[in-house]
């Protein structure tokens, strides 16, 4: 089922070539009919609009979408629209939280309560029983601050202004989760927004800040920033869609400032790329701390995924492994993406509308990625 009037729209596939192999009678030859046969199959997965990002040794970035952008102007997607990056935050967070491993100025194994002094400690939780390392892999077993009565009207408080603490108050006030595994896993975003807090109390700077100057700066990333309180995103962007009885409502303009650590950053396609290219062939993280984040456990998920620091781990055939987040934003917005071992392969989609066939898309990704050379 398509949305709208774009279901006779036609692929939006823009052969933006970013990273060009050199031109040579010895050259291999980019093979773009992986690509295509993807973005066929992504037209009919249900999605208002995709926007898409694929690297591979040979072909170099390719941006391009199906569906459209913008369903009121029937503006389509061509590959190069600003999102939401929702909890794909959440590898961006990690990574600055194991750059300061590296520089010795933060410990996995150091308790919450060793920076956050007496924050977490009630008849629940207790901030000197909970180290760094659990934030990151969601096994500290605090709840996640979005179960709140507060939050059960997420359109109540589109335009609010949250601090992280407030939201980590929030959590604390809950009971334990009680959906966590035989390894204690339960994914919370309670978890990162304290790993922020930390990171702003280690540097004297917020999380947005650290990512910033220790990320977006040193790989480049012009198309990606932190966006405080502002609600809107930049020019072009994907609008996002949430499902209200049955009908797409445009949502995009939202203050996601209480998302913060675990969710609050805006990019486009080919800058995540860029990122998690960078992350996985070790430009970002020095090889123990990389070590220290591929480090996984078992999530429960539907696919038997893993969860390390901050990473998720997907085995799409048996010894197939690529790397991802996914992410869902309440603006409607999601992401899903996977990348190779080395980094030399990636599949970024930036997703318009929170309706779609999720397993589809999955399987989608899994044989693009496969496929790519």
């Amino acid at each position: 089922m398509r949305y709208g009037t774009h279901a006779a729209v036609a692929l939006a596939f823009t052969a933006s070539l970013v990273t060009a192999p050199a031109a040579s009678a010895a050259a291999p030859r980019c093979d773009t009919r992986p690509i295509h046969t993807a973005l066929k199959a992504l037209d009919d997965v249900g999605a208002s609009g995709i926007s898409v990002t694929v690297k591979s040794p040979n072909c170099g970035v390719w941006n391009g979408g199906v569906g459209l952008a913008d369903l009121k102007t029937g503006r389509e997607v061509v590959g190069d629209e600003h999102s939401r990056l929702a909890s794909n935050t959440k590898t961006w967070t990690a990574t600055v939280v194991l750059q300061l491993v590296g520089e010795g100025k933060v410990k996995l194994d150091d308790s919450v309560d060793h920076y956050l002094p007496g924050l977490i400690r009630n008849d629940h939780y207790d901030g000197r029983k909970i180290t760094v390392r659990q934030l990151l892999q969601h096994t500290s077993g605090l709840p996640d601050y979005l179960e709140a009565p507060f939050w059960e009207d997420l359109d109540a408080h589109r335009w609010d202004h949250f601090e992280p603490l407030r939201t980590v108050q929030q959590a604390l006030a809950l009971p334990p989760p009680d959906d966590r595994t035989r390894d204690g896993f339960s994914y919370s975003n309670t978890n990162y927004n304290l790993a922020g807090l930390i990171v702003a109390k280690v540097t004297g700077r917020g999380i947005g800040t650290e990512i910033e100057q220790r990320i977006i700066k040193p790989l480049g990333l012009k198309e990606t920033y932190w966006p405080g309180d502002r609600t809107s995103l930049p020019e072009p962007d994907l609008r996002g869609y949430v499902d209200r009885d049955g009908t797409l409502v445009d949502r995009t303009e939202w203050n996601t400032s209480a998302a913060d650590a675990s969710g609050a950053l805006v990019s486009t396609g080919a800058d995540t790329t860029a990122f998690w290219a960078a992350l996985l062939s070790g430009k970002l993280l020095a090889p123990a701390q990389l070590a220290e984040m591929k480090r996984t456990i078992p999530d429960d998920g539907p696919s038997g995924e893993r969860y390390g620091l901050g990473v998720e781990r997907y085995e799409h055939t048996p010894g197939f492994v690529t790397w991802g987040h996914s992410g869902h934003m309440e603006s409607g917005h999601k992401v899903r993406n996977a990348v190779t071992d080395d980094g030399q392969r990636a599949v970024t989609l930036l997703i318009g509308s929170e309706t779609f066939d999720s397993d589809k898309v999955d399987s989608i990704i899994g044989k693009l990625i496969h496929d790519l050379r």
